[in-house]
């Protein structure tokens, strides 16, 4: 059979990634990138893009714990490489404090990331409302160049990426072997999924160079991740809203919160707003499904769903979407050949 056609539906970090991992997996493919937004218009470029896992209560731990180990050994190389500083990728320390102790001291994530101990007594005097913290180092991606690197990476390998809205997959049958569903809150619409739902995240990017290290609340609400350039800081969790306009109220308390933590960032400057919808739901869709119609089928990989913790997962989900684009391949070819028969 001819090169198999392979269209990958949307142009976030899941979907770029996902479409490299079908390059580097299936390199007889043609793969064809199609969204309505690229960078710096999708969810990912509003993201910190911290690694720091987020749980998905319907995902089994170990599945969660491979693909952060394999997001995590994938950008720590490209992070002790050359293309580091192109692709934005960095270490940085920090701590994550609680105003409790959490039932769960030490994270499924622990072994994965660099050094993590509980903090001392001394370090935590820092942080006076808190009464139990970790460190760790962790990689930060700062999104925006990160997403460029990866559309970089694919059309050095003939990935051809297109501005196009789809509606249905069911457009793409005729033009397409296999579909590839990366459309974040998108797959609402596309797919109809009840199950995914948005969740609003307002972050303030500002300039304050001198925050070296990262502080997360183990609410996971407030934090502060210093980026190569800017500074993020969070956040908002807001549940079903799907309002992309920034809140001026909101921008206030989420300083107001980070100035609790880092009294030095009263003296921030340049800050700039940013809102994403986070396409959250109780776990990843990471899967094939045959779409039939009339006698026609079409086979279709999803792959969204990250909610919060995309970048955290990106690498391993993308490598298990590709795995099942390989199957698809192998079922086409099986039927080509059983048709020649």
């Amino acid at each position: 059979m001819a090169a198999p056609k392979v269209a990958v539906v949307g142009a976030g970090v899941i979907g770029l990634s996902t479409a490299l991992c079908i390059v580097e997996t299936c390199p007889s493919c043609s793969v064809t990138v199609l969204s309505d937004q690229f960078s710096p218009n999708t969810t990912g470029d509003v993201a910190a893009g911290m690694l720091i896992p987020h749980m998905y209560p319907g995902t089994p731990i170990h599945m969660q714990k491979q693909w952060f180990k394999e997001t995590f050994t994938y950008l720590f190389a490209i992070s002790n490489s050359a293309e580091a500083s192109e692709a934005g990728i960095h270490l940085v320390s920090g701590w994550q404090v609680f105003k409790s102790t959490p039932k769960e001291k030490l994270p499924f994530w622990a072994d994965v990331v660099l050094g993590f101990r509980p903090m001392s007594e001394a370090e935590l005097q820092k942080f006076p409302q808190h009464q139990f913290g970790q460190a760790f180092t962790t990689l930060k991606c700062d999104c925006p160049p990160y997403l460029l690197w990866l559309e970089k990476r694919l059309k050095a390998t003939g990935v051809q990426m297109h501005t196009r809205k789809v509606a249905d997959l069911w457009e793409l049958h005729s033009e397409f072997d296999i579909v590839v569903n990366c459309a974040g809150i998108g797959a609402h619409q596309l797919v109809g999924d009840e199950k995914l739902f948005p969740v609003r995240g307002q972050v303030l990017k500002v300039h304050a160079p001198w925050v070296k290290n990262f502080i997360r609340d183990g609410d996971g609400l407030t934090y502060i991740y210093p980026g190569i350039h800017r500074v993020t800081l969070g956040g908002t969790r807001e549940k079903e809203n799907w309002s992309l306009s920034p809140d001026h109220g909101t921008t206030k308390d989420i300083l107001d919160r980070c100035c609790t933590l880092e009294p030095s960032l009263q003296k921030a400057q340049d800050i700039k707003v940013k809102v994403g919808l986070r396409p959250s739901r109780h776990c990843v869709r990471l899967q094939r499904e045959i779409l039939s119609q009339g006698g026609v089928k079409l086979l279709v990989v999803h792959n969204y769903g990250h909610g919060a913790g995309g970048f955290s997962v990106h690498r391993g989900t993308a490598k298990e979407a590709a795995r099942l684009v390989g199957e698809c391949i192998a079922a086409l070819r099986g039927s080509s050949s059983r048709a020649k028969l």
